[in-house]
């Protein structure tokens, strides 16, 4: 199976990004083969909120009128097994460059014009994702006052992902050069172990 990682962090080597690779780590550990991908070295262009992507009907996804990195990047999605979804938090929500991934996934949507809201093209969640995330304040004050794991929830399901587990780090911004604490990482490994075994039964739903 595969696993791959949606890192929206500015950070390379930050929290959000030691915390994915040791999920990424222990999936590999227990079988898995793993792919991460840094938003901020993709091109990625804005949204332009011209709804061409949304008018055909169907569960495919629709076809985006911008060309860019976007499209590989959600083929890499749609072939995985497993998910993980991580930013930072940056004034009291996900980074900018993984909002404009955000955006970017209206294309799972069926909005024709003169319907007033729109739908997503599919209900079916097929593989398990996890959702990483960090913030400067501790990190039940976070979770508690803000909506971003929530959103994050919403990206993974609108990507065809049931949220499995959340590793959420608080005080992540008291040093430069932070060190991931050994709780964190036992969490982080967890969560990769429990990947792989969601991953396979969804891949095998018959076997227990």
């Amino acid at each position: 199976m595969k696993v791959v990682a949606i890192v929206g962090t500015y950070r390379k080597g930050g929290v959000v990004d030691m915390a994915v690779d040791e999920i990424l780590a222990s999936a590999r550990d227990h079988g898995a083969e793993t792919e991460k991908i840094y938003l901020i070295d993709r091109h990625i262009e804005f949204c332009t909120n011209c709804r061409t992507c949304t008018q055909q009907p169907g569960e495919k996804r629709g076809e985006c009128a911008v060309h860019d990195e976007m499209g590989a990047i959600l083929d890499s999605i749609e072939a995985a097994d497993a998910l993980v979804i991580g930013s930072p938090m940056n004034f009291w929500t996900v980074t900018a460059v993984t909002k404009r991934f955000i955006e970017r996934l209206v294309c799972y949507a069926y909005w024709p014009w003169g319907v007033p809201a729109p739908k997503a093209r599919t209900s079916r969640k097929n593989k398990p994702a996890v959702i990483v995330a960090s913030s400067a304040a501790p990190a039940i004050m976070a979770r508690t006052l803000t909506k971003m794991v929530k959103l994050l929830k919403d990206v993974a399901k609108l990507l065809g992902a049931k949220p499995a587990g959340v590793l959420f780090i608080g005080l992540a911004a008291g040093e430069q050069r932070p060190v991931l604490k050994e709780r964190a990482k036992k969490k982080a490994r967890a969560l990769g172990m429990r990947l792989v075994a969601a991953g396979a039964n969804q891949r095998n739903p018959g076997r227990a």
